[in-house]
This record gives C-alpha cells, structure tokens and sequence, in this order.
C-alpha cells in the first residue's frame, strides 16, 4: 500500500512539472503544447495516479477507496480525451477550436467536475476518519483538484507538491499505524 499510494503522490507531481505550460489559446501554442510528447507523458502520469490511489486506500478506508474509484472512472474519459485526442489533433490548424468543443462538451464537462468533486468527496473522507495532518494533506490535495485548473502554471505545480506531500506522507503513516495496530486496515 505504501509503495502504491507513494508513486501516485510521484505521479501527480510529474503531471504539472511535466506537462508543456504554453499558451494554448494559440493555435501555436496549443500545437506546440498538445503536439509534445511531453502532453501524453504528463497526461498520463496523472492518470496512473486516478488508478493507483483507490487501491491504496482500500487499506486505509473502503468507502473512500470505493467513492474515489467512482469519481476516477467519470474522470478518466475526460483525461483520455485530452491526452490522446487532442495530442492527435494538435497538427490541425483549428485545433483551438477543437480543443474547446472537446473540453467543454456538456456531457464531458459534467463527468469530469463530478468526477473530480467526488474524488474530493473521498479525500475528505479520509480526513475525517483519520484526522491526521497527512489525511489533511491528502483531502486538501483532492479538494483542490478542480480549482488549480484555473490558476497559473506555478500553482498548478505547487498543487502537485501537495498531491505528492499528501499522498506520501498518508502513505508511509498509515503503514506504519497498521504495522502497530493491523485492525486499522478495516475502516
């Protein structure tokens, strides 16, 4: 479990520090950006992690695992779109304008902001059961995964740190507090 939930917190780190920060409201921008391979790299790298968390957290608590597996699957699509869909269509000279109709299709939107609320939902979950600074770290993590989209590309990086803070540091307490007490792992 701690190895699992230990290279999640890496990956979401990698997502941010790895993924091209140009300006892709331009048709060169968003080229040069969803074009890299970088894109598909850091893309998935937060993937990974969308599938690596919920069997951490079976260790930790189940319902948590089992709410933030719902909210991985609604926002996987969406990931999977971005990643792979718009590295493919990133040679087209109206890729702006594709980019947006595939971001904010109504259907797609949707799942994703569920998916990403819900996801919090869990994370938060985790806190108050466990009520922990590093259960905090984690929730505060999850909680602020739709916001940081909105912010410039250092906070989107510092955003990462603290999935990886989180993630890490849940992980490494709650194998040591289920090494002392293995009645833990029944939350």
């Amino acid at each position: 479990m701690k190895w699992t939930l230990t290279a999640a917190g890496l990956l979401f780190l990698l997502y941010p520090a790895f993924r091209p920060w140009e300006d892709e409201t331009t048709t060169q921008g968003a080229q040069a950006a969803m074009g890299s391979t970088a894109w598909v790299a850091s893309h998935l790298f937060a993937m990974i992690g969308f599938i690596l968390v919920p069997i951490a957290l079976l260790q930790i608590h189940r319902t948590a695992a089992i709410t933030f597996w719902g909210g991985a699957g609604l926002t996987l699509p969406y990931y999977g779109a971005e990643d792979f869909g718009l590295h493919e269509l990133a040679a087209q000279p109206n890729i702006v304008e594709l980019a947006e109709a595939i971001r904010y299709n109504p259907v797609a939107v949707t799942t994703f902001v569920v998916g990403l609320v819900t996801m919090g939902v869990a994370g938060i979950m985790v806190a108050l059961e466990l009520r922990t600074t590093a259960a905090i770290l984690f929730a505060a993590g999850f909680a602020l995964f739709l916001p940081q989209f909105f912010t410039p590309p250092a906070a989107r990086i510092a955003h990462g740190v603290l999935l990886a803070a989180g993630c890490v540091w849940l992980a490494w307490e709650s194998a040591r507090s289920q090494a002392e007490d293995p009645q833990l792992a029944t939350a």
